[in-house]
């Protein structure tokens, strides 16, 4: 092979890796460089959030030499979530175990005879219609016996604990919120993904604006991820269509 045709294939083997080849050729053997400090909304990529937000409200302010404000429910405001947007803080800590156990035995035995020693005479000219001689006493003889057995067992554990930040997303006539909390955590090509969901009652909300997961209605949580290593533990997509298709 040529210099010039090794120069190409190492060019075309540097493309198919991927966009950053050049950059991280660069960087051999060099301390790895902090990002600049600058405005997220100039970074590439940015874009605006977009969330359920309440209905302003007008400001209402104390009169003069007064400590009341109109409309208020103390001297102190509520910190607590109550309105469509506000943030609180759900505690899951699911510490499940079960352990179930079923055994079940049936048996059963049968056993019928049938003569005809006394059928009218006619019992002796049976030895006429059938091929082989027979003893009438004894012309059927049944004997049965089933038996079933079965055994089953379920041992299942699960340990979850975590706090995730919701947001209301909605206010359900009775007074109730609706919740969910989505958290995404990146360690190099891996993805994180936690989500939390459900239903919740303003007065179970706790003064540090927390809740636990057992008073939340409809609880949904999600752990998972995505990425490389995700990618490798699935089964490749014909492996899994062959799953389903084969009978064996």
């Amino acid at each position: 092979m040529t210099l010039q045709a090794r120069v190409t294939t190492v060019v075309l083997l540097a493309a198919l890796a991927g966009c950053n080849t050049a950059e991280r050729l660069a960087q051999v053997g060099r301390v790895p460089e902090l990002a600049p400090i600058e405005s997220p909304t100039a970074r590439p990529g940015y874009r605006p959030v977009s969330l359920p937000m309440p209905d302003p409200e007008p400001e209402v302010s104390a009169g003069a030499n007064s400590l009341w404000r109109e409309g208020a429910r103390g001297f102190f405001r509520d910190q607590r979530a109550r309105r469509v947007g506000d943030v609180l803080t759900v505690n899951v800590t699911i510490q499940d175990s079960a352990s179930l156990r079923n055994e079940t035995s049936r048996s059963r035995n049968n056993k019928d005879d049938l003569g005809l020693d006394g059928l009218f005479g006619l019992q002796n000219k049976l030895d006429d219609w059938l091929p082989s001689p027979i003893d009438p006493g004894a012309l059927v003889d049944i004997d049965s016996a089933t038996s079933n057995v079965g055994r089953g067992a379920v041992k299942r554990s699960e340990d979850i604990e975590m706090n995730v930040a919701a947001l209301i997303t909605q206010i359900l006539p009775n007074g109730n919120m609706v919740i969910e909390g989505r958290q995404e955590v990146r360690i190099n090509f891996e993805v994180r993904e936690v989500l939390v969901a459900g239903v919740v009652r303003p007065e179970d909300i706790t003064p540090q604006n927390t809740i636990p997961h057992f008073k939340i209605a409809e609880l949904r949580v999600a752990y998972g991820g995505r990425g490389q290593i995700s990618d490798v533990q699935q089964p490749r997509y014909g492996a899994q269509i062959l799953d389903i298709l084969l009978p064996y």
